[in-house]
């Protein structure tokens, strides 16, 4: 991968062809006619959505059912990933742009307190699909530095030399800064450094792109593939069920002991640090936790006194059960659980989560009441239960595929938030 993106043009003619071209404004744009004006309250609507899938009369249905931008889990760093999948884009007659820029701002709106990555697959993206000068260029400008601040990298998979070209066209409207954060990834291998693409759920289309592109180099010149998945070690810990690592504690302990020493130390060094669960660790400090768990190595925090890293390594560690905390079998419950009346959600979620194995139980309990102890000093560190909920609800529950669109997400986060709410009534 090469950051290397943009370079010194001099008196390049390009560069000065781009001040003469007149690249309309969203606002001038001739977008398709709705039945309805697109109003703040409806892109709001969006993100509360009650369902897996919106209703055909949503205002941003006819953008989340091609799936075009999707929510992978959080990357090596601990930060989450936002998808873009160019190849799912529709001729542009039968695409609202507007909406899908609204639809794009609503995804991040929920994550640009938090560091996140943005991966954008380039492949399938054709003179039929493509976006307008003009709309890239107000994108970037729609994007204010809420968004660019938090965002630590942009990666583009397979780019072509008119989108390298595009890029360096670019160059007088991108900041030194954002451009810093933009790499250029040419086989899906490279990606697993970032991200383990298992979660990412490719497009089939971009998978036998990355083939091709592979079988057409020279034995000499192939780039290295993905690493095999490992055979797990004796003492592993990550990545193995709640159940087996119940049956390896001395005592007994339904609840894992990476959660046991996280939360210990986070609740005593970091219930008053600001952002808390909000900001990435260094990815090779994070790989080395992980391997001395996994060692049947004792690892004490408080010697580290790394507050972020704690907070990615439990994430990580929820992240990477072979089944979410909450199952897979309570995942249409969950993400339904808004059609229950406000009267009977409390009876509903201590039904559900009496129904959890005894290890995803008691694990739940033991996250749920150190969370709520972090929310009731959000006052210092800024995590309400809103917050919380955004970080953690990925992490508790995600569908078989890995990879979930936004309409399925914001359930999972609502119920997230409303557990932490009614803790207190649910686990007595």
């Amino acid at each position: 991968m090469s950051s290397d993106l943009l370079v010194d043009l001099g008196e390049d003619p390009a560069t000065a062809q781009l001040g003469q071209l007149k690249l309309a404004t969203i606002e001038d744009q001739q977008w398709p006619a709705d039945d309805s004006a697109l109003t703040k309250s409806d892109i709001s609507q969006d993100f509360d959505a009650g369902s897996p899938h919106l209703p055909w009369d949503h205002p941003f249905y006819d953008i989340a059912r091609h799936q075009i931008i999707e929510v992978a889990g959080d990357d090596n760093f601990g930060r989450k990933v936002i998808v873009f999948n160019a190849c799912r884009m529709p001729p542009q007659h039968q695409l609202d742009h507007y909406k899908l820029l609204m639809y794009l701002k609503g995804t991040l709106d929920q994550y640009v307190e938090s560091d996140y990555t943005l991966i954008y697959f380039h492949h399938g993206l054709t003179s039929e699909n493509k976006l307008s000068l003009g709309w890239l260029r107000d994108a970037y400008r729609e994007f204010d530095r809420k968004y660019k601040k938090n965002m630590k990298a942009l990666y583009i998979v397979h780019p072509t030399m008119f989108f390298k070209t595009l890029f360096i066209l670019f160059k007088p409207i991108i900041s030194f800064k954002f451009g810093r954060k933009i790499n250029y990834v040419s086989y899906l291998s490279e990606l697993e450094a970032v991200v383990k693409c298992d979660q990412l759920m490719i497009p089939a289309r971009v998978r036998e792109y990355d083939n091709k592109l592979r079988a057409s180099l020279k034995p000499s010149a192939q780039p290295p593939t993905s690493p095999p998945r490992s055979p797990p070690l004796p003492n592993q810990v990550f990545g193995v069920p709640l159940a087996l690592l119940r049956q390896r504690d001395p005592d007994g302990d339904p609840v894992p002991v990476v959660m046991r020493d996280t939360v210990s130390f986070l609740s005593e060094q970091g219930l008053e640090i600001e952002g808390i669960f909000r900001r990435s660790a260094n990815v090779t400090l994070v790989k080395e936790v992980q391997l001395r768990y996994n060692s049947g190595e004792t690892v004490a925090f408080r010697e580290m006194e790394d507050v972020h890293l704690a907070a990615v390594i439990l994430k990580t560690f929820l992240r990477e059960l072979p089944e979410p905390l909450l199952t897979y079998q309570l995942y249409n419950d969950i993400v339904n659980f808004t059609s229950v009346s406000s009267d009977n959600q409390v009876e509903v979620m201590k039904t559900l989560v009496e129904s959890l194995p005894e290890e995803n139980a008691a694990s739940l309990r033991y996250l749920i009441t150190f969370l709520a102890q972090v929310s009731a000093n959000s006052e210092v560190n800024k995590m309400t239960t809103r917050n919380l909920a955004v970080v953690f609800g990925p992490n508790l529950l995600w569908g078989r595929d890995n990879a979930m669109s936004l309409s399925a997400i914001g359930p999972i986060n609502n119920f997230a938030r409303i557990l932490l709410d009614q803790q207190h009534l649910v686990f007595t």
